[in-house]
Order: C-alpha cells, then structure tokens, then sequence
C-alpha cells in the first residue's frame, strides 16, 4: 500500500489563465492538450508566460462527466480570447500530497488528502486540483509521473 505524505500551507489567491469544459473521462487526456497550447498561445500573444506548471481542476457532476478549468497560473490577469479566459485558484488553507505514477491511478492520493483533513477535525472546501509536474511528452513511462494535489480544507475551530 503506498503512503501519501501530506502538507499544509495557506495559499495566496493565485490568477490563472484557463479554458472550461464539461467532459467524460476518456474525452479529459485529449481536452487538456489542445487547451494548454490554446491557453499558452493566448499567453504568449498578450506578452504572458505562465509563473507554473499546467494545472487542471475538476469538479464531478455525476454520470460520468466532470466540469473541468485548466490552464497556468500567471502573474496577471489574462484579457479573454477566444476560449481562454481569467480565473484563480483560491487562498487560504491546503492540504497538498504528490502522486507518482500513472493518472488513473491517483484515487488513493486523493483519498488521503481527504481523511487527513477529516483526522484534523477540518473539512474540504471546494475542489481539488491537481498540477502537472512531469510532461509526458518528454517523460514517456506512466511510473515516473509526478502530480501534485491540492485539496483546500477549513480547519476545525
């Protein structure tokens, strides 16, 4: 059974630039390709360069699709184009855990991030996003994938 090790931190309120769509699960590996050369495209057209990794944020709707926003987190604001558009990811309390290995295999990460804050008395405060800190373009073998997770939580007062 592989362990999670989990941190905290409080996070400042961080703009991004992102692309939104509501998809199936075999439709998200794809979705997110085509949208990070969009949202690096619209980026680079405004004098932009992204201050992180690609990062995506999912939230599960039920029947098997997810309303998913991905894209970079950026120093300002991104003026709208085409698809692309501003948004930020929230301050205050996470709880944050890396998954090495394959995507669809990240349950139990997201599992323990989960129970860490229940075992701290808190409770999860939106979604969780994941960031992408390997590319598989360059770094082929599934084993070696690094993904970070994210999960704001409010702590028990």
């Amino acid at each position: 059974m592989r362990t999670h090790e989990i941190r905290t931190r409080t996070r400042t309120e961080q703009p991004t630039a992102v692309a939104t769509a509501t998809l199936s699960v075999p439709e998200i590996g794809p979705w997110l390709g085509r949208t990070y050369a969009a949202v690096a495209a619209a980026l680079n057209a405004q004098g932009l360069r992204p201050v992180g990794p690609p990062f995506a944020r999912y939230h599960v709707l039920g029947g098997g699709r997810h309303e998913v926003e991905a894209g970079f987190p950026t120093s300002a604001p991104v003026a709208p184009a085409g698809e692309v558009r501003p948004s930020a990811l929230p301050g205050g309390e996470a709880a944050e855990t890396v998954h090495t290995g394959p995507y669809d295999e990240m349950e139990p990460a997201y599992a323990a991030l989960a129970a860490w804050v229940r075992d701290q008395g808190g409770e999860l405060a939106g979604d969780a996003w994941e960031v992408y800190l390997s590319d598989p373009n360059t770094q082929p073998d599934p084993a070696t994938w690094r993904t970070g997770i994210v999960q704001p939580y409010r702590p028990a007062v």
